[in-house]
This record gives C-alpha cells, sequence and structure tokens, in this order.
C-alpha cells in the first residue's frame, strides 16, 4: 500500500487541494469548516488531507477514489474516518 508521505497536496484555494498519488491519479478535494473544527482547534489542513488520502489508500486503490469531493464524504463510506483522523492527527 501507499504511504500517505507519497501523496502530493498543493492548496489550489481556500480549504481546497490538488492531491496526486503515487499511482498518478489526480484528485480535486475540499476540507469542510465544520470538519476541521470537529477534529479540533489548529488542525493543519495539509496534513489533513495527506492523512486522509492515506486512510483512503489502505483501504482501496487510487482509481477507486472520486476525482472531485469534499472529505466530509469519506465517513459515508468508511464509518471510522473521524476516529481514524483524531487518532492519527
Amino acid at each position: 500500500m501507499a504511504s500517505e508521505d507519497a501523496v502530493t497536496v498543493v492548496q489550489t484555494g481556500p480549504s481546497t487541494w490538488r492531491v496526486v498519488t503515487p499511482a498518478g491519479t489526480v484528485h480535486q478535494v475540499s476540507v469542510p469548516l465544520d470538519l476541521a473544527e470537529a477534529l479540533g482547534s489548529g488542525v493543519d489542513e495539509a496534513r489533513l488531507v495527506r492523512e486522509s488520502f492515506g486512510f483512503l489508500l489502505e483501504r482501496e486503490p487510487a482509481s477507486a477514489i472520486l476525482a472531485d469531493f469534499s472529505l466530509d464524504m469519506i465517513g459515508r463510506y468508511f464509518p471510522e474516518y473521524m476516529e481514524e483522523m483524531r487518532s492519527r492527527l
């Protein structure tokens, strides 16, 4: 499995990120304010995006990850997402 360290994360706008996985897939991701707040004050968005992709890549191939989505959607598919992010961050 790919590690989150191998994921490239570049901010493209306010709370919007471009992510390139080691497999070469490209994703546009947004970070809702309420999600970052739920994880605690001072959460670094770049780290949250990188850790979120690490989480996803541990569970599915990069080609199965949506090309454009909001991080709060992950919990709909993987109920353990928020708890896992709290432990990673």
